[in-house]
């Protein structure tokens, strides 16, 4: 399954949800390939940052590079889970971000691409080419009004929750006409393990649990 998690406002959490969902199903025993489209990855899961070429590179370097380089871009992340870091800046080259999308969809593994902001054609064409197309969303009546007019039609949402906020699950679902497909809580525990660089190890427990249906529809 290829999953894209994309937001349309920078901080939403793109970044947090994905590496959480690749993690959980990587525990799981299943292969998974986590896609760096933001650069934020290697920092969030505490790994040294890659040195190398990316898939921004790849991007970049036209028709002549075929798509079996990507693999040899990869790095480890640890058990089942392979990185495709970001490498250089992201190329937006609309011909070439759809041949990614289409071969992240054609791979054996499980696929979790962090996506950031839609802004880009990389991001757009990834979020629009993924089996399940997930938008994280705080319920912020900014980030609520701009989802509205996306113009990527999402699976489902990820609701990341914000202390004091008006808007409720429900309000999210209503405007949007999207089932929220997992809701994180805030949580301090949460903030602290990325900002240490923890999230590999162990993810935090208000997280795993808040994304645990998700994460077993995805292994599945």
């Amino acid at each position: 399954m290829f999953v894209a998690c994309w937001s349309v406002k920078g901080g939403s959490g793109t970044t947090v949800v994905s590496a959480a969902l690749a993690l959980a199903v990587a525990a799981g025993g299943h292969d998974v390939l986590l896609v760096d489209l933001a650069g934020d990855l290697p920092a969030t899961l505490g790994l040294p940052e890659p040195d190398g070429a990316g898939v921004g590179d790849w991007l970049g370097a036209g028709a002549d590079v075929p798509g079996d380089a990507l693999a040899r871009l990869e790095v480890d992340a640890g058990p089942n889970l392979a990185l495709l870091p970001t490498g250089a800046a992201i190329h937006d080259e609309p011909t070439r971000a759809e041949e990614l999308a289409a071969l992240l969809a054609v791979d054996g593994r499980v696929v979790v691409a962090d996506c950031g902001s839609s802004a880009s054609a990389t991001s757009s064409a990834l979020a629009a080419g993924a089996g399940l197309s997930l938008l994280v969303l705080r319920p912020c009546y900014l980030a609520l009004r701009r989802a509205l007019k996306a113009p990527i039609e999402a699976s489902g949402v990820v609701l990341v929750g914000e202390p004091q906020r008006a808007l409720q699950q429900a309000d999210v679902e209503d405007v949007l006409g999207l089932r929220a497909r997992a809701a994180i809580p805030w949580k301090a525990a949460i903030a602290t393990a990325v900002d240490a660089g923890l999230l590999g190890r162990r993810l935090p427990p208000a997280l795993e649990r808040g994304l645990r249906d998700l994460t077993d529809t995805i292994a599945a």
